[in-house]
């Protein structure tokens, strides 16, 4: 994409976000979510990302149908327009407004991997609403650091970012992330990294196909033994959430460093996405890199 036009793009956008979060605040959550499947719709009529998807779910599905693909597709825009009108509406309320409509289970488990003292590294994904359960932490006074990789439009990463830091999140930008992550985590700070994202750093199994891979997450914690805290917020009704905090991820290092940890991240992802496949951002085009080098 040409310079100009990747202006003109990022202008659009963020003209675009301005007045959907000028019409979304304070309205009610029915109207709230219409609003967000009506845009998951028409992202998918004029965007280029139903054929990523189908073959994404045709190869980690082979049993499903071609019509049962079609259908999923249709949920995971809808899905991803509801929880980002969500995001745009919610970001910056007040706590008790976030925690009447969301349930924590294994709190303790993030509570044990904090009383530790060595920070934690909370791994997730693309799937159920991230940017919630960011919302909720940092307005629930834990601090919380979250590595982001840049959109490339200004306006809109800026507009993004600053309703994430509004609940009191920090942005680590990913291209400099090892100074950061390392501080936050010495400080006994959380880290939060999504894990599923396209790289050409390492490929590793991922439903059962090398996927490309960045190993920082597994290479960090093998060097500071931070604990792999796994957690996800799904989406379980209207307006409703659910964060799950799992146990923290025992590996044990071996071979090329981050990359047992990683297979390990891998596998809950895996076996969480399987629960509630539509929730997962499937238009991502996740083995791009492992094509491209002729891994598939």
């Amino acid at each position: 994409m040409s310079q100009r036009r990747k202006a003109l793009v990022g202008k659009a956008g963020e003209w675009l976000l301005r007045t959907l979060r000028r019409r979304l605040v304070g309205r009610p959550d029915e109207v709230i979510e219409a609003t967000g499947r009506r845009w998951g719709r028409i992202l998918q009529r004029v965007g280029r990302r139903t054929e990523v998807a189908d073959r994404n779910l045709a190869m980690v599905f082979p049993e499903w149908s071609a019509e049962d693909r079609a259908r999923v597709i249709r949920e995971v825009y809808e899905h991803f327009g509801t929880v980002s009108a969500d995001f745009l509406a919610y970001a910056e309320r007040p706590l008790p407004e976030l925690e009447s409509k969301i349930t924590v289970v294994g709190r303790e488990n993030l509570e044990a991997a904090l009383a530790e003292g060595r920070g934690v590294l909370l791994a997730t994904g693309h799937l159920g609403h991230w940017e919630r359960m960011a919302a909720w932490l940092s307005r629930s006074g834990y601090p919380l650091n979250v590595v982001i990789r840049s959109a490339d439009t200004g306006g809109v990463d800026r507009i993004i970012n600053d309703l994430r830091r509004a609940s009191g999140t920090t942005i680590i930008p990913r291209g400099e992330a090892t100074r950061p992550i390392l501080d936050a985590l010495k400080a006994n700070q959380i880290v939060g990294i999504l894990s599923d994202q396209n790289d050409s750093s390492a490929f590793v199994p991922f439903f059962g196909h090398p996927a490309g891979t960045n190993l920082g997450l597994g290479v960090i914690h093998e060097r500071t033994r931070a604990p792999i805290l796994p957690a996800v917020c799904w989406r379980t009704g209207v307006g409703q959430y659910e964060i799950h905090f799992f146990t923290p991820l025992m590996v044990t290092p071996e071979g090329e460093k981050g990359v047992a940890t990683m297979q390990a991240v891998h596998a809950w992802l895996e076996e969480q996405i399987r629960t509630r496949p539509a929730q997962w951002l499937w238009i991502h085009d996740r083995w791009r890199a492992a094509r491209r080098k002729g891994l598939l």
